[in-house]
């Protein structure tokens, strides 16, 4: 689903893709679009001032033009807590959002993805995923987050 999500910022942003499909994109840690605004970190650490212990979220998209970054946290969850985890996951980067504020002098934004294993949604998901750059469809990401939990068991 992260793959899913990565491929279609990339294509919306510009930045240069080998593959044609998401399930054959493999993402690189880091990509800059060709204009060079936009930056997409891939599981990656943010280099920050202080320690922070969440400084990792799973696609980080920081749009110098717009002077925004957004951290994207992708969950596929088994329990029925959808809502009460995505508010632990707007908590969880908090500190981390302060920081980048600081640093980068953006607005910031924590976005959390959260589907649970049976294709359940938020009320809230909707507005979430239209806040990312590139066409995104829910159902899509719900028969995505479907199917990967099939293959896996």
């Amino acid at each position: 689903m992260c793959a899913q999500l990565h491929f279609n910022i990339c294509k919306e942003t510009g930045v240069q893709l080998d593959k044609k499909h998401w399930y054959e994109h493999v993402p690189k840690s880091v990509e800059t679009s060709q204009a060079g605004k936009v930056t997409i970190l891939w599981n990656k650490q943010v280099q920050t001032d202080r320690t922070i212990p969440n400084n990792k979220p799973h696609i980080t998209i920081r749009d110098n033009g717009k002077g925004t970054c957004m951290l994207i946290d992708v969950v596929i969850l088994v329990d029925r807590n959808v809502i009460k985890k995505e508010a632990e996951k707007i908590l969880k980067y908090k500190d981390l959002t302060t920081e980048i504020q600081q640093m980068w002098t953006v607005k910031t934004r924590v976005i959390p993805v959260i589907i649970r294993v049976t294709g359940t949604i938020s009320k809230s998901i909707r507005k979430y995923v239209s806040n990312i750059p590139g066409n995104h469809k829910v159902k899509e990401l719900q028969k995505t987050a479907i199917y990967i939990v099939i293959y896996v068991i």
